[in-house]
């Protein structure tokens, strides 16, 4: 969000709800860390005095929000080139249903709670942006608890969703055990994503099926979670992925209750 406008986000959110049928589900987020220094400079966007660019791209969420609600904003011109519906007018098209489907990248507690004071479901992926001294699971269950209980202060009428993501790999052929069976990864990782920002990574998950349920059964944030992402590794191809989610899907999740 350090990148957009948020009007015209709004138009191209819309647009693409509708051709989706109103399936669209879209996560947006701060950003991470860049390949460039500032970035978003280029793009004609600056933090105001006193400001982040985290500070500007949670402004820049707020107002898209606000105009994905479908309120009118904007004065219409007295002399329209075409006829134009009273009062103030909002971007077009507008979406119906979509402002309940937005989530936000939260990656520490703080902006959990920030994004449920906004109304925005909660995605919270495999690194979060501090460490408390605790396993990654039990950091992110935390986060959840906090958004959950901002969520009911907020007083918002729905109920939120929360997705955790998680790298998860069944070892059922040579191609797994040869991609996935060194057991490198299966522990939480601590460092710095930047000078500054200190992160813990969370673990990946590769094991024999029920190797992999008795220890995800132990994730208390996939438990917390009504949501769970998989991060497949894209550079494998489309047909090694399909195969690596068919067996999370054949002989991971039915043990687990998952649907």
């Amino acid at each position: 969000m350090r990148y957009e406008n948020p009007l015209y986000m709004v138009e191209d959110a819309g647009a693409a709800d509708l051709i989706a049928g109103g399936r669209l589900q879209l996560g947006i987020s701060r950003g991470s860390p860049e390949q460039v220094i500032d970035g978003f400079r280029y793009f004609g966007y600056q933090p105001a005095e006193g400001q982040t660019d985290a500070d500007m791209a949670r402004q820049h969420a707020e107002v898209f929000l606000q105009a994905l609600s479908g309120a009118g904003f904007a004065q219409p011109n007295p002399s329209p080139m075409f006829p134009n519906p009273p009062g103030l007018l909002r971007p077009e098209p507008h979406s119906p249903g979509l402002r309940d489907r937005i989530w936000w990248g939260a990656g520490s507690r703080p902006t959990a709670e920030w994004a449920a004071t906004q109304g925005m479901n909660m995605q919270s992926s495999t690194l979060m942006t501090e460490d408390a001294g605790v396993p990654f699971h039990e950091l992110q269950t935390e986060q959840i608890r906090l958004f959950r209980e901002a969520w009911t202060a907020a007083g918002h009428e729905r109920e939120p969703r929360v997705s955790v993501s998680r790298s998860i790999f069944a070892l059922v052929d040579d191609r797994d055990r040869a991609y996935f069976g060194r057991g490198n990864q299966d522990a939480d990782q601590v460092g710095y994503i930047d000078a500054q920002t200190k992160a813990i990574f969370g673990r990946s998950y590769a094991a024999e099926p029920d190797v992999l349920v008795k220890e995800l059964a132990k994730d208390t944030a996939i438990q917390a979670a009504d949501t769970l992402l998989l991060t497949v590794p894209n550079q494998l191809g489309v047909e090694y992925n399909a195969h690596a989610i068919e067996s999370i899907l054949k002989y991971v999740a039915p043990e687990l209750g998952w649907r």
